[in-house]
């Protein structure tokens, strides 16, 4: 553990993550920037690590802008502790250990976070770990039950069953709905672990038709929530396999953002289609999701019946061959950031 020793004189500078320009991997690089400070409502967090999320990298190609008055370096969540508290924060204190989401600076050696917004680090995890959590299992837990509304018997299905967010999801599911039904797609390498990590049905997306596989393995009733980060191209897919009343959330859009639909299908089978979005939610909102997380998600981690899934842990420094990683879609898990040595 990091043993907290507090400092005289903040350094006016830090190390991050810096772009160059808009691009591939390539364009990041460390450099030298500005230590943010606190301002109302805020504390200022010595970042012990952080985690590679799919909106980095579509920020990185400049895709994906951080909200008006927020930072411009990469990363949406970050652990570590509590270096200086700013005006009007209560409750937290210098040297304690947090983890939480940011709208941007994740990828950095500090970073400005509302006090509102942030979680205790459990003992039971190192930042490593605690790195993981804010975006994957907020994201995950914010879609499939605070806004897909999975309930008791009910089945989901999850695409893209490597990645961060869907393996926190079949996680969730398993403790807070342990008996739903949860079918995830996965790409032919992936299949075993997805399994293992407990899908009751895995469908390789290559060489079999989800929406068919879906039909057939629930007797034709289909999903009740679907969890979709690919957008446009599966749509006509997921309408097929969502059931009466169901739900598709889409948190993603690499498949297109312009799809036909037939509404009179959507109607007759009372189906919504629901966009989310987590990142440009109100302070208001997030304080809201990040409490709702902390009550029922939070105590899983703390007996570590939900331990963070981490692919690989590369140094700050690295953050280029991080990004390629993911890009390749190489990760069975989280991809973390090392930004301090001494975890």
């Amino acid at each position: 553990m990091v043993e907290f020793i507090p400092t005289d004189m903040q350094e006016e500078n830090m190390r991050a993550i810096v772009l160059k320009e808009f691009g591939g991997p390539e364009v990041m690089q460390i450099g030298e920037v500005p230590t943010p400070e606190p301002v109302d409502g805020q504390v200022l967090v010595r970042v012990m690590a952080t985690s590679v999320n799919r909106a980095d990298l579509i920020q990185r190609q400049g895709n994906y802008p951080p909200p008006p008055g927020e930072s411009e370096i990469l990363g949406l969540e970050a652990a570590g502790v509590i270096e200086t508290i700013g005006p009007g924060v209560s409750g937290w204190k210098p040297g304690d250990r947090v983890m939480g989401l940011v709208a941007g600076g994740g990828y950095a050696q500090f970073v400005v976070m509302t006090a509102d917004h942030l979680l205790p680090v459990p003992e039971a995890l190192d930042f490593n770990e605690a790195a993981c959590v804010s975006e994957t299992y907020i994201t995950a837990f914010l879609n499939i039950f605070l806004i897909g509304g999975l309930q008791s018997g009910e089945t989901v299905l999850l695409h893209g069953g490597g990645g961060g967010v869907n393996t926190a999801g079949i996680q969730l599911c398993r403790q807070l709905v342990s008996d739903a039904t949860i079918i995830v797609t996965a790409s032919p390498g992936k299949l075993d672990r997805v399994r293992q990590l407990g899908a009751d049905r895995v469908i390789n997306y290559r060489e079999q038709d989800f929406a068919d596989e879906v039909r057939s393995f629930t007797g034709k009733r289909g999903a009740d929530v679907i969890l979709d980060h690919i957008g446009a191209q599966y749509l006509q897919s997921n309408l097929k396999c969502l059931a009466l009343e169901g739900r598709l959330v889409i948190i993603g859009l690499l498949g297109g953002s312009v799809a036909e639909l037939n509404l009179a299908h959507l109607m007759v089978k009372r189906q919504r289609i629901i966009g989310s979005v987590l990142r440009s939610r109100s302070i208001a909102e997030k304080k809201e999701i990040a409490a709702a997380f902390t009550r029922r998600v939070l105590p899983y981690f703390e007996r570590r019946e939900i331990v963070p899934l981490i692919h690989r842990v590369y140094p700050l420094a690295q953050a280029q061959a991080a990004h390629e990683e993911m890009q390749a879609s190489r990760h069975f898990g989280n991809i973390v950031l090392q930004v301090q040595n001494d975890i």
